[in-house]
């Protein structure tokens, strides 16, 4: 979110930007990698966090990249990171 922000893109930027888009995929990777890697019992204490979706979406950018819909990767950049931070930022696990 720093990047964005930072450098002002906007969801239709990231739609349209080849270069943009590889900027924003590569930590949705390693987030979806951690995501992935975290134990079971967090996993558990954090139930309201859609952990598999985290992970999911990391698979489906590695191995699916042709076919990625850049409108839901919008979305999950503009709202649903957010979201995520306030979250964890709540949970005081950053």
């Amino acid at each position: 979110m720093q990047y964005v922000n930072g450098h002002h893109i906007d969801k239709q930027m990231l739609e349209e930007d080849y270069s943009i888009q590889w900027a924003i995929t590569t930590p949705l990777y390693n987030i979806g990698e951690h995501a992935y890697n975290l134990t079971k019992e967090f996993k558990e204490k954090t139930p309201y966090i859609q952990w598999s979706m985290i992970s999911g979406l990391r698979h489906r950018l590695v191995h699916d990249y042709d076919s990625t819909n850049w409108q839901m990767i919008s979305d999950i950049v503009f709202i649903e990171i957010p979201e995520l931070i306030r979250q964890l930022n709540k949970e005081e696990m950053i």
